[in-house]
């Protein structure tokens, strides 16, 4: 059976991201490597191990590379939230950005909000209760 192991982003600062997913996000550090003979850094953070069959993101350090053009081909990751009002609070009051409030989506019920991590990336939080019902 296959599984979706992780999704990679690259990022500008490190630490920077590492502080954004730990502290406003409430992800963990899982692991991080160093790779000096190719010059990046992976840190791989999440919910929980991928061993008990969770996706984690993957972040990617080029050394010297502060920036990148995002381009127009990704979209967002998702997170499913047991109360998007409330974990929007704690994005606000932890320091994250939230660049659309939570609320149902256009045309229909599912509520939704989106955060912007400090590289430009967009995170959807979508209401559990009905995160399901909107894939059928």
């Amino acid at each position: 059976m296959s599984q979706l192991l992780h999704t990679m982003i690259r990022v500008g600062n490190l630490e920077r991201s590492i502080a954004f997913y730990t502290n406003v996000m409430g992800m963990k550090l899982l692991r991080q490597s160093e790779n000096p003979e190719y010059k990046y850094t992976l840190a791989f953070v999440g919910y929980g191990e991928e061993s008990t069959g969770q996706a984690v993101i993957e972040l990617t350090y080029n050394w010297g590379v502060e920036q990148y053009d995002l381009g127009t081909g990704f979209g967002h990751l998702a997170i499913g939230e047991a109360d998007i009002y409330a974990r929007c609070e704690a994005i606000v009051a932890a320091g994250g950005k939230i660049t659309r409030a939570p609320g149902p989506v256009a045309g229909g019920k599912t509520e939704i909000a989106f955060v912007e991590d400090p590289d430009g990336y967009k995170i959807e939080l979508i209401q559990k209760s009905a995160a399901m019902a909107a894939l059928g």
